[in-house]
């Protein structure tokens, strides 16, 4: 029976476009059966494996033979997973077999509702061929929202085209123990820079017409020991003034549809369950609309890992009750064991209801349930995942990521230099891929299709450069193997400078040295690369220590003889271009670190976040002063930095009024022989607070292109909002006092500080209040270079 036939007098109110999207759901809400309201709400995973090799630990548990196809979607359905990013699906013949799928959905039910199709999209589209982009820690590194914006835009326009409507990113977890294994998810330490780089990651994928989901909300990545999946002891403040701030961010200024629930259990009570954040926070306080999704297996997870639930239906009535809407990966609690509730009474129907007005209003805005909605784009032929302006972005990216730590002259490689490149990572592709790539995520189980995409090697672009280059790999990324140490060695002793190339393979669940699932006990070089470097320096040739990793690894005393360090994040599929042409002097490093290099492999957990007991003191014998603060990165040129003052209010310029701006400016000037970029910085500091409060904190930031000889002043207007935080009574608040504004070039190097003072009375904010520091950048006439 179609649509059509379901009301007298021509199309069905819920298909008239002349009706906001409300308006056309609360039309078909009650005209569904309850299985058909349920059927909204789950996904199904067609092809996953069901042994759970394919990509999780209890995927087994969760997934047997499924019905067959028609009887899974006789009363509709709400998700279809991955439909790309399962299994190597050509992009052409995917968007076909996908139409296929979904004229099946649409004819097989009563109100011919199409699925909505979600993807990962973390690193670029999850799928095969598509491009695979830095990862989120390579975004922080670059400072640079509006190229991570292009990049989600990009991505977005290869998913719609393809017949994708929802992707699974940004990841918003703010990194708070480098051991977890996703930390190469994340975007850094700092929440601005997480909620500022995520929110514009948010808006080009939801200008390309994707759902853009939040995740992990929240507090997944603040669990006890660094452990994936584990208990989280974190107190409501922490939860408010770090957690919080980049998904308020990402809903407010990037206009988010969708936020994915944490795995994490916080003070006992897990995430899935938990009404007062999904429900009272997220929607009550906040305003978020749009719809809440379970990360993979959360709802079921509340009876078998979490065991607040007795059954799977008890797992359903919780999630439902908290406000989860959509069961996702396939159909589980809230399938059968839903109904049956729901038909004892022991489910409130009006949940159910609740939860799929917010999917259909999300399908109707998605338009589809308007005519036309199916038809393939009339290029599908020549459809592509990977093409020339995304991977123009890609290598863009990855360039402005590339942190130079630390340099004594060594970098860029003088020309007809002899140089040896060692290390286990300078020639594998897959040292330049994050866990959530296509190739690592789903490919290395499927290795008869290769990796679908071209990925040169460190070694593959530096011998394009480097006329006279060698290489010796030295050791394994893992394992105990040290017999390869001995030529890497006599490699470097032969060479002017030698390039040392370690860190990690990406993977899934302990089949990586980084990801999801791959956690570290410690923070030292996986497997026996510490002895590779070890050997290396005392060969007293200059060495520039590469560090391709998915997490920052402590460089403590052993590595100060190091020339120079430079850090990479996993860099993409053009990575190994980007690396060489910074090594070589084409491009000029302008990466600042996201994230703390650590002094000493067990000094954890701690980030810059710290308040002055966190720092170094004398009540402790541990110092967790990093090698390398969060901000840090160095150029081929200099900078000079002059001329802090504050700019408004003019008549007292030290007050700042509790609900008012201030705006501040500095000159930055490049003082050195050839073009550069500096990242310009600003920190809060507060030096007495009704609550600790950290050192300092990032609130603005810009990246300044500058010529030889040129100079800019630049101007940040800072809301008092941003000076906010969570207070005795557990609000947030600006407080009158004293305060400070830090120019820095990076967290631990101040180039001028302005001492200011909040005036008026205790001020209470929400989510309506400002969030954004502006910047303003005015160039200046050349200044004279430096001899």
């Amino acid at each position: 029976m179609s649509s059509q036939s379901l009301e007298d007098g021509g199309a069905a109110p819920w298909r008239d476009q002349r009706l906001s999207p409300t308006e056309r759901a609360e039309a078909l809400l009650p005209k569904m059966s309850l299985e058909e309201k349920i059927a909204q709400l789950v996904g199904v995973w067609v092809g996953a494996d069901a042994s759970g090799e394919g990509v999780a630990p209890h995927q087994s548990d969760m997934i047997s033979e499924l019905p067959q196809w028609s009887t899974v979607i006789q009363h509709g359905l709400g998700q279809l997973t991955r439909p790309f990013g399962t299994a190597p699906v050509d992009p052409v013949s995917g968007a076909r077999s996908l139409a296929a799928s979904q004229a099946q959905i649409v004819a097989a039910s009563r109100f011919g509702i199409p699925a909505q199709v979600h993807e990962e999209c973390l690193t670029g589209f999850a799928a095969w061929r598509a491009t695979v982009y830095p990862t989120p820690l390579s975004w922080g590194a670059s400072f640079d929202p509006e190229l991570v914006e292009a990049m989600a835009d990009r991505i977005g326009r290869s998913m719609r085209a393809a017949g994708v409507h929802q992707g699974l990113a940004p990841v918003l977890d703010v990194t708070r123990d480098y051991r977890w294994g996703r930390t190469e998810e994340t975007i850094g330490e700092d929440p601005y820079l997480v909620g500022t780089t995520g929110a514009a990651y948010v808006r080009g994928l939801e200008r390309a017409g994707v759902v853009a989901t939040l995740k992990h909300f929240a507090g997944y990545s603040a669990s006890r020991g660094g452990r994936n999946l584990a208990p989280v002891p974190m107190g409501p403040r922490e939860l408010a003034d770090v957690i919080l701030p980049p998904f308020e961010m990402a809903l407010r200024l990037g206009g988010a549809r969708s936020v994915m629930n944490s795995y994490a259990e916080i003070d006992g009570l897990p995430i899935a369950a938990d009404r007062g954040l999904l429900t009272g926070l997220l929607r009550d306080e906040w305003g978020f609309t749009g719809t809440v999704v379970a990360d993979y297996f959360a709802v079921r997870f509340l009876q078998t890992l979490h065991r607040v639930a007795g059954d799977a239906a008890d797992a359903a009535r919780l999630a439902l009750r908290a406000g989860i809407d959509v069961e996702l990966p396939t159909v589980d609690a809230f399938g059968a064991p839903l109904v049956e509730a729901a038909r004892r009474g022991e489910v409130d129907e009006a949940l159910i209801d609740c939860a799929l007005r917010r999917v259909l209003i999300q399908k109707i805005e998605l338009g589809l349930l308007d005519e036309g909605w199916q038809e393939l784009p009339a290029d599908v032929a020549s459809l592509r995942f990977d093409d020339e302006t995304s991977q123009d972005i890609a290598v863009r990216l990855a360039r402005e990521s590339v942190v130079l730590l630390r340099n004594t002259g060594v970098l860029p490689l003088p020309a007809g230099s002899r140089v040896a490149l060692v290390g286990p990572v300078a020639d594998d592709p897959m040292a330049m891929l994050g866990c959530y790539s296509f190739p690592n995520h789903v490919g290395v189980n499927h290795s008869d299709f290769g990796l679908g995409l071209d990925i040169p090697t460190l070694r593959d672009e530096l011998a394009r450069r480097v006329p006279l280059l060698t290489h010796e790999p030295g050791c394994t990324i893992t394992g105990e193997d040290t017999s390869g140490i001995p030529a890497a060695v006599a490699a470097a002793a032969a060479a002017d400078v030698c390039l040392l190339a370690v860190g990690d393979r990406a993977g899934m669940f302990g089949r990586g040295t980084s990801g999801e699932g791959c956690d570290a006990v410690d923070l030292r070089l996986p497997g026996v690369q510490a002895d590779l470097v070890r050997a290396v320096l005392a060969t007293g040739t200059p060495v520039v220590l590469v560090l391709m990793t998915g997490r920052p690894y402590a460089l403590g005393p052993e590595f100060d003889g190091a020339a120079a360090v430079v850090q990479a994040f996993f860099l993409g599929q053009l990575g190994g271009q980007a690396l060489a042409e910074v090594l070589t002097g084409a491009v000029n490093p302008s990466g600042r670190l996201p994230v703390s290099v650590p002094r000493d492999v067990g000094g954890l957990p701690s980030t810059y976040l710290a308040p002055p007991l966190g720092r170094r003191n004398k009540v402790s014998s541990v110092d967790p002063t990093p090698t390398y603060p969060f901000g840090h990165g160095l150029s081929y040129t200099t900078f000079e930095w002059s001329d802090a003052t504050v700019v408004e209010p003019r008549d007292d310029p030290a007050a700042w009024p509790v609900d008012g701006e201030v705006r501040v400016r500095i000159t930055v000037a490049n003082t050195g022989e050839r073009a550069g970029t500096e990242v310009v910085q600003l920190y809060l500091h507060d030096p007495v607070a009704q609550t600790t409060r950290p050192v300092v904190r990032l609130i603005g930031y810009t990246r300044l292109p500058l010529a030889p000889g040129e100079a800019a002043h630049v101007t940040f207007g800072v809301p008092a909002d941003v000076a906010s935080f969570t207070g005795l009574t557990g609000r947030r608040i600006v407080e009158p006092g004293d305060v400070e504004l830090r120019f820095g070039r990076s967290s631990g190097d101040v180039a001028a500080a302005l001492p200011l003072r909040l005036v008026g009375t205790e001020r209470q904010v929400g989510y309506e209040r400002e969030l954004l520091t502006s910047v303003r950048v005015e160039p200046l006439v050349a200044v004279p270079q430096s001899a």
